[in-house]
């Protein structure tokens, strides 16, 4: 059994839709997957609850582009941290994880959360350098840009 779990986190498809570099980053991510799938290795996925007026409830499932497979977990969250009232912790405990790798949206909020949340919890950390991307920001904000 292998030690080590995917988390694909909030890479759905109305909010990578202005991500910066989405579809390399898609491409990035599904290619985890499946090698992940194809090696045993528990892919879970989660999925921000969101309630985006306007936007059809479809396009706040996860993208296509890295649709879930038969054997993956999909856990729906409300917060930054995947770890937060969810069963990811023991999920992962059951599965005998010890070491989550961490790919999604955004940078700087989700995956940032669910990995400092992820070593908290006592877990090693592997955060996927071309596997996480963030909305693109105005060029006069104060901001860094989603490319820095």
């Amino acid at each position: 059994m292998p030690d080590t779990a995917l988390l694909i986190v909030d890479v759905q498809s109305a909010l990578v839709a202005e991500a910066h570099d989405a579809e390399a980053c898609l491409t990035r991510v599904a290619e985890l997957a499946g090698r992940a799938q194809a090696a045993g290795v528990p892919v879970l996925y989660l999925r921000q609850q969101v309630d985006l007026p306007g936007v059809p409830t479809e396009l706040l499932d996860i993208h296509p582009a890295v649709a879930p497979q038969p054997d993956d977990i999909v856990l729906d969250k409300c917060s930054a941290d995947s770890f937060l009232d969810t069963p990811l912790d023991g999920l992962l405990r059951e599965h005998g994880v010890r070491r989550v790798v961490v790919t999604g949206f955004a940078t700087e909020y989700c995956v940032d959360s669910t990995s400092r949340s992820a070593l908290s919890h006592g877990y090693d950390l592997v955060l996927v350098a071309d596997g996480h991307t963030t909305p693109e920001r105005p060029a006069d904000s104060p901001l860094p840009s989603a490319a820095q």
